[in-house]
Order: C-alpha cells, then sequence, then structure tokens
C-alpha cells in the first residue's frame, strides 16, 4: 500500500495526471455501474487509487474525474472532506492517534510523546526508513476503549506503555 514520493504522470492540457494501473481503472469502471451517478462512485475510486498509491493528490484527482467523467474540482472537494486518505506519502504503518477529549483525559498526549520519543519522530513525521508515519486524529469512536490508536486498518484499545511497545515490535518486523 506504501508507495513512493514520485509515480508516472502524463501531461493533458498542461495538467499533470497521474497513471492508473489497468487493474484500478476496471474498478473505478466497475463502481460506475453501481450508482446511479458518476460522482456516487468516487469513494470506491478513491479506495481503488489509495490502494495502488497509498495516498491521494492532485495529479490522482485528475486521473479519478476523467474515469469519472466528472471534474478535477469534484473530486478535490471529496478528497479534502476525507482524512481517511492520506495527502501525501506516508510510512507503511499510518498511526493515528486519537487526540478527542475521552482519549485526552485518559492519555491521549503521553501516548503521542512516547510514541514520538520511541520512533525518534514527530507527529506529521515518517521515520527514516519508511516504517511509520504518526498523526493525531479527531474521534475514531472507541471512546469506552481510551486511549487508542489506529494503525492502518485496526484499532489497537487500551493502550499502555507495554501495548505499544509489542505493536511496534511487530510491526517493524
Amino acid at each position: 500500500m506504501n508507495a513512493a514520493a514520485t509515480y508516472q504522470t502524463v501531461e493533458k492540457a498542461g495538467v499533470r495526471v497521474a497513471v492508473l494501473s489497468p487493474a484500478t481503472v476496471e474498478k473505478i469502471k466497475h463502481a460506475l455501474g453501481r450508482f446511479p451517478k458518476p460522482l456516487s462512485a468516487v469513494l470506491p475510486a478513491f479506495h481503488a487509487v489509495h490502494e495502488q498509491f497509498g495516498y491521494l493528490d492532485e495529479p490522482m484527482y485528475e486521473a479519478i474525474a476523467e474515469v469519472l467523467g466528472v471534474t478535477r474540482a469534484e473530486v478535490a472537494e471529496a478528497a479534502t472532506f476525507y482524512t481517511l486518505f492520506p495527502k501525501q506519502p506516508v510510512g507503511k504503518n499510518l498511526i493515528m492517534v486519537c487526540k478527542n477529549i475521552s482519549c485526552a483525559l485518559r492519555g491521549a498526549d503521553n501516548l503521542i510523546s512516547y510514541l514520538e520519543k520511541r520512533l525518534g519522530i514527530k507527529v506529521g513525521e515518517t521515520t527514516p526508513d519508511g516504517k511509520f508515519t504518526i498523526w493525531k486524529v479527531e474521534c475514531l469512536g472507541s471512546c469506552g476503549t481510551a486511549p487508542m490508536m489506529q494503525v492502518n486498518d485496526q484499532f489497537h484499545e487500551n493502550l499502555t506503555r507495554g501495548k505499544v511497545d509489542a505493536l511496534l515490535e511487530k510491526l517493524a518486523k
């Protein structure tokens, strides 16, 4: 899922457009057939492109718009709404620490500080080996199990330093 910061683009009418794989284009076209309006397929398109590149950016918005038959502005508007899709390359393991009230009251700030120290990076940065990126995010909807974090698509709850250490060791392999 993780991608390098560079990928193939083509120039169309003075605009850079990402080159999507045939499999990604097929996924987007399949989604088009499931919805009454082309723009309704934008979320499945984001998932397909995210699966290929690991993030979304402007040239990818252009490519999605081209396949869906909508404007780049419509795609960009939807993409900026969703925090689910990183807008720049991230590490293999995207660590999203909830900072909302329940997690904050139960130690989210300490958890973030510990992660920063343990990984040697600050929030928003990626480790030099490309394995980890730390983000602070709004509520992840697991208030009863705070503090918690999401790593890629998995929730990790009721966190302690010991649980974090064990998880980081497992993910570093």
